[in-house]
């Protein structure tokens, strides 16, 4: 059975997954509108993995005899100054999500919570993939700055991305 700690925590995260969601989906309509479909295409998938990482919570805290308590998502900002700024702004999110997934960590270690250890395992090691990908195409918009042959060819690229 799951703690209240836990389970208020986790219902905390639910919704910072799902914010997740909604600021990658905001990126790829900003990046739509660019005419930039391979940029968008990467930010859907992303919005659909962190639905996918809220449902993993939610369906946690269920399996553990919780209760889900889903709270209203913010608005997610619409307008970024660059491609650059857009992929930093993704980049940021991530590393503040993976302070998030570690402070779950850490009070399921306190709480002896072992099967939300377990489980909070393929989080943290989901996170270094997630700042690892972000970083990695900030690095590469910051070598190729405002060339735009070399951003149709990160755009077609990055098109190529398969869901998991």
């Amino acid at each position: 059975m799951i703690g209240k700690a836990m389970q208020d925590a986790m219902n905390e995260q639910i919704n910072k997954e799902l914010f997740s969601s909604y600021l990658y989906l905001s990126m790829a309509a900003y990046f739509e509108e660019k005419n930039l479909a391979g940029f968008a295409h990467w930010m859907r998938v992303q919005a659909d993995e962190e639905r996918g990482h809220a449902m993993k919570f939610y369906n946690f805290i269920l399996e553990s005899g919780g209760r889900v308590a889903l709270k209203a998502i913010a608005a997610p900002k619409t307008e970024w100054g660059s491609n650059l700024e857009a992929f930093q702004e993704a980049a940021g999110h991530e590393a503040q999500i993976t302070a998030s997934i570690h402070a779950l960590y850490d009070l399921a270690m306190k709480e002896k919570d072992y099967p939300a250890q377990v489980m909070l395992q393929w989080f943290v090691a989901e996170q270094v993939e997630e700042e690892k990908n972000a970083a990695e195409i900030v690095a590469q918009l910051k070598m190729i700055e405002n060339r735009d042959t070399a951003v149709l060819m990160l755009d077609h690229r990055l098109e190529k991305r398969s869901g998991e």
